[in-house]
């Protein structure tokens, strides 16, 4: 056969869905009317959609020649009932030129029943006969080319179901109609079974086998309750299929139609909730008290049912969660142990049943980070002065961001006591150092944060800083008075604080201090040291009125002798 005369693929969509999904009968080739075995027909197909139409292919294998004319006739037995001169050849979107090789009935011609005018007698099955002629003059008869299923097209369509709060059921229901072939009226399909299934299995891991339903007299069905639990509420396209198939003298062909429960009716309450603390260390309990009442019963309690208490907020639930139950009174308790982590904070109350309904309640409570701190250098100044530096930040959270800045104290052990004596701050995880300082003869020392919202207290280890005591006694200058431009002489004793008790400090460097009269600077005016028994003696040439002193500057073991240690008055005359 010539390919360019075989059955063209260019069909309408319609068309093309149409022909996949033809109703194709057992047919039965009769021998051919005419000898001449140039023009070949197909198989009549009835159109599933529109039972009161259908198309078959022709063609020739004569050199040059096309079909030229289709023709057919539809019988019962040996009596004709319609007898159609043409079948035009189909057209599609794409290419409006009719085709050559596959033939219709027209939509205007479409077959229909007596009763709506037409010719066919009843609803049934009827031969096809069809004639092909080319444009040679070849002609060809296929008796039997098809047979045309003039039977109800089955069609369900499904309604909407809504569990509820009281009813946590779905019942698929719809009605099942049969299409009339030619008009399309539609008639009620009473008394036939229909398969409802769920496509989707239950979150709880039990079975849902598919359930059957006998539509009534007006073609109506409801399937018995398949159990929708709030946790198949989630499943983001809960859906059913409901299916018939039917193969009757009068209906024919099998039908389907989905359905997606996406609405659900809850019960709404209102609860309220409190925690016991503000602030909880990790490790803490938590304990969350509340009441669910039903703002629709006047406030009445709503007893047995089920809230989640979690904490950490709702998006980043740290801590623990608990799933309680309300009393016969609608109170509710639930204690949780705190957990310290970087979205650590706040406590939540919500439904954990969709069919449950309430605003999620959100409260404030403060979890601290487990904290550090270190120490870093340390050191004890010959004036009396200790100095720590340090760093500060969260134990096990990289690089946490600081809502407020951080104080750490520098601590000294008072007596049994420990006390405050300055302070550091410390507001980044970037730059967590921090140096605090005051004035101290020395003794134990640690660095301390106080626990705030943010971060739990922490300390660091304990450290011991101390220097030898100096002082100068029997302090004289003299002469007394001394006269103008004339010398004084300055001597006194320099002890150190060893072993219990004082001792002269040998061999130690002093210095010889002057206030003039009025001022509150002492000049340096002259150096020395200290004989091997402590004592020192210095001179300097008077300038006029005023104190003399000695003064030791300590070494890395000793203070300096006090500076608020007073003089000797001398007058220049």
């Amino acid at each position: 056969m010539r390919a360019d005369l075989r059955p063209s693929r260019a069909l309408t969509a319609g068309l093309a869905a149409a022909a996949l999904a033809a109703t194709t009968l057992a047919v039965t080739a009769a021998p051919a009317t005419a000898a001449d075995p140039l023009v070949g027909i197909g198989r009549a197909l009835t159109d599933d959609t529109q039972r009161g139409l259908f198309q078959v292919t022709a063609w020739t294998d004569a050199p040059q020649a096309k079909i030229a004319k289709v023709s057919a006739r539809i019988r019962q037995g040996d009596t004709v009932l319609v007898d159609i001169p043409t079948l035009p050849g189909t057209t599609d979107p794409w290419n409006p030129t009719p085709s050559t090789t596959t033939f219709r009935l027209p939509d205007a011609d479409v077959l229909k029943l007596v009763e709506d005018g037409g010719r066919i007698p009843a609803l049934g099955t009827y031969a096809i006969d069809v004639t092909a002629t080319d444009s040679l003059g070849n002609k060809q008869t296929r008796t039997d080319a098809g047979r045309l299923d003039f039977r109800l097209r089955p069609e369900i369509t499904l309604v909407p179901t809504k569990p509820t709060y009281t009813d946590r059921n779905a019942r698929p229901s719809g009605t099942l109609v049969g299409v009339q072939p030619g008009s399309g009226d539609r008639v009620a399909l009473a008394d036939l079974p229909v398969t409802v299934e769920r496509l989707d299995p239950p979150r709880d891991g039990t079975q849902s086998p598919p359930q059957q339903a006998v539509t009534d007299t007006d073609g109506r069905f409801t399937s018995p309750p398949f159990p929708i639990s709030s946790g198949d509420l989630g499943i983001p396209n809960l859906a059913f299929r409901t299916t018939v198939t039917v193969d009757t003298s009068e209906v024919h062909g099998t039908a389907a139609d989905y359905l997606s429960v996406y609405q659900y009716e809850s019960r709404k309450v209102a609860v309220t909730a409190t925690a016991d603390k503000k602030r909880a260390l990790d490790g803490e309990t938590v304990t969350v008290s509340g009441r669910m009442t039903d703002p629709a019963a006047a406030g009445a309690p709503v007893a047995n049912h089920e809230v989640r208490v979690r904490l950490g907020g709702p998006s980043y639930g740290t801590g623990s969660g608990a799933v309680v139950r309300t009393g016969t009174d609608g109170r509710f308790t639930a204690r949780l142990i705190a957990v310290a982590g970087r979205e650590s904070g706040g406590f939540s109350v919500e439904s954990p049943d969709r069919y449950v309904e309430f605003p999620a309640l959100y409260g404030a409570l403060a979890i601290p980070l487990d904290s550090r701190t270190d120490i870093r250098t340390y050191g004890l100044s010959a004036d009396g002065r200790v100095t720590v530096s340090g760093t500060f930040g969260a134990r096990y959270v990289p690089d946490p961001d600081f809502t407020a800045a951080q104080f750490v104290r520098l601590e000294q052990l008072v007596g049994r006591d420990w006390k405050a004596i300055a302070w550091g701050s410390v507001n980044s995880a970037y730059y967590n150092e921090f140096t605090a300082s005051a004035a101290s003869r020395g003794g134990t020392f640690r660095l301390r944060h106080l626990t705030t919202d943010q971060f739990a207290e922490s300390s660091s280890g304990t450290l011991r800083l101390t220097r030898i005591d100096t002082r100068i006694v029997s302090l004289n200058a003299g002469p007394e008075p001394v006269a103008k431009g004339g010398y004084v002489t300055v001597t006194g004793g320099l002890q150190h604080y060893t072993d219990g008790k004082w001792r002269p400090y040998a061999n130690a460097p002093v210095v010889l201090q002057f206030q003039p009269r009025g001022s509150t600077t002492w000049k340096q005016m002259a150096t020395g040291r200290a004989n091997a028994s402590g004592n020192a003696s210095l001179k300097a040439k008077v300038t006029g009125d005023g104190s003399w002193r000695l003064r030791h500057y300590g070494d890395s073991k000793h203070f300096n002798t006090p500076a608020t240690a007073g003089g000797d008055y001398v007058d220049m005359r």
